[in-house]
């Protein structure tokens, strides 16, 4: 397959940090004059995270990002509430260190790693399309590594053919995990084929805008698969197992007809409650409307080859 490198996004492109930091200072000082208490550590802005030491990237896309306030304040991660703002409000309650992921099934070296024994130094910048299965769009600037080089550290055994992943169990952190009303069974399940995991695009992220990740976008680590619904894409990642039968994953459990495992982006086959030819691009505005969703999110090129021969309407 053929990759094409992309134009860097220019400076001037990305919402400027002094505009979120100052806006972040005004909402610090009105808190202190009316001596109330600032937002939880799971939603502060990112000038109060860790910085990373990121490299450009080939993969990227040259499309404008969105905001980090967007980024950062539109979420789906039931594990905090189902509404949209509910996980930059209640993630804060999560302790993200220290942080340990097992690596288990079939490979060579299985084992409990921890974080800093997995994230190499210097981290890609990622300029990734992001789709959400809802019909909602962004662009992101992650920042991570491809989930191929920890595999391959770790060796493969001959016959795996999926890899499979569950995220962190911890209801006295996560308040959706608790309580009479759960939408989903925990632990949040996802699952790849092998070679889609091995693939270039697939990364695992530590970051966004050059920064660690806030809680609401799935801190410390989590699965990105930039040709696949977002839903794919697993947060707060524990453990990563490989083996040679299809791994159950979460929303295919809970609406088989409406979640496959498969789950490409595929403006031809739409949702059984909603259409998937266009996508409502978040942060745009009012009259940023809606754009035509693109085969495989826009990365056609780069991953039809892995479904050639297959029927995606039946593989959806």
């Amino acid at each position: 397959m053929v990759y094409r490198p992309a134009r860097p996004i220019r400076s001037s492109e990305i919402t400027p940090k002094h505009l979120w930091l100052d806006r972040r200072s005004l909402m610090a000082g009105a808190a202190a004059a009316a001596g109330a208490t600032l937002l939880p550590a799971g939603a502060m802005a990112a000038g109060e995270r860790a910085k990373l030491s990121t490299t450009p990237s080939k993969y990227s896309t040259d499309l404008k990002p969105t905001s980090l306030e967007s980024v950062t304040g539109y979420n789906n991660y039931y594990e905090f509430g189902t509404g949209k703002e509910d996980p930059a409000q209640n993630a804060g309650t999560l302790t993200t260190s220290p942080w340990t992921v097992k690596i288990d099934g079939m490979v060579d070296k299985p084992g409990d790693y921890a974080l800093e024994d997995i994230v190499p130094a210097t981290v890609e910048e990622r300029i990734y399309r992001f789709r959400c299965v809802e019909a909602w769009s962004m662009v992101i600037p992650w920042n991570g590594f491809e989930l191929s080089s920890l595999l391959n550290k770790v060796g493969v055994q001959s016959g795996a053919k999926f890899v499979a992943f569950e995220t962190l169990v911890r209801p006295e952190e996560m308040p959706g995990q608790r309580g009479f009303f759960q939408p989903l069974n925990w632990p949040y399940v996802e699952g790849l084929r092998l070679d889609e995991a091995m693939h270039p695009l697939t990364i695992l992220a530590n970051g966004l805008y050059g920064e660690e990740l806030p809680n609401q976008n799935g801190a410390p680590l989590r699965l990105v698969v930039p040709w696949k619904y977002g839903f794919k894409s697993i947060k707060s990642i524990v453990r990563i197992s490989l083996t040679d039968k299809q791994p159950a994953t979460t929303w295919n459990m809970a609406g088989p007809r409406e979640y496959g495992f498969y789950s490409n982006v595929n403006p031809k086959v739409d949702h059984p409650r909603w259409s998937q030819a266009e996508e409502r691009v978040i942060g745009a505005g009012l009259l940023g409307g809606t754009q035509p969703t693109l085969m495989f999110n826009g990365y056609e090129e780069e991953v039809a080859s892995l479904y050639a021969g297959m029927d995606l309407k039946a593989n959806y």
